[in-house]
């Protein structure tokens, strides 16, 4: 598949061609104010790093907070679209793309720190970049516009939240088996969610 882009404004249309089908179908990326709180949520991602290199009990609170308040900004941006009426095929990509950027940076240096095992963090992995691929391919999904989210995949980024906060806390003992209960949780919902993806493109069970 080919494709070129033309940029106007705040806009980016890409024109795909579909080599199996000869079809050509455009897609216009918009930039507005969901987006940019979209990718907002990056600009956590370098302090998660520096703070949890030295990670003293105060610099874990910190990045606890940094953490979710990005994630916080999730819902923001998701209302925000709805409210001003500016979903957008830009959106529906980035959105997902940015949440698996959040989780994925602070449970590398989770496992750095061998709070998380290796292979739970690559199961994760594996997941997001083949669903990733997945679903912007239409010759994979049967549909030229990117899925959105469901309730499977907001369960799978809310319980991936949920583990990191609690794996990031410096909490007493005790709440150690219970934050590694939950990473696994967040594992098992990754996969389950994953595999509803791949169920056939007239499934209404589509998630991100």
């Amino acid at each position: 598949m080919n494709q070129d882009s033309i940029t106007h404004n705040n806009s980016l249309s890409i024109y795909r061609y579909d080599w199996l089908t000869h079809d050509k179908y455009q897609i216009i990326l918009t930039m507005n104010l969901p987006t940019w709180i979209t990718v907002s949520r990056l600009i956590g991602l370098p302090f998660l790093f520096y703070f949890l290199n030295t990670p003293t009990s105060f610099h874990r609170w910190i990045c606890v907070v940094i953490f979710l308040i990005a994630a916080s900004t999730d819902w923001v941006d998701g209302y925000l679209a709805r409210k001003l009426n500016q979903v957008t095929e830009l959106g529906k990509f980035l959105d997902p793309l940015v949440d698996k950027l959040l989780v994925l940076a602070p449970l590398l240096i989770l496992n750095s720190l061998q709070q998380v095992p290796a292979w739970g963090v690559f199961l994760i992995l594996g997941r997001e970049i083949a669903i990733a691929g997945w679903r912007i391919n239409p010759n994979l999904t049967g549909n030229t516009t990117i899925q959105g989210a469901n309730i499977w995949g907001k369960l799978k980024t809310v319980s991936q939240i949920t583990a990191i906060a609690l794996l990031i806390a410096p909490l007493p003992q005790p709440w150690e088996t219970i934050s590694i209960m939950v990473f696994w949780l967040s594992v098992v919902l990754t996969l389950v969610s994953g595999m509803i993806y791949l169920l056939p493109t007239n499934s209404p069970e589509k998630i991100n």
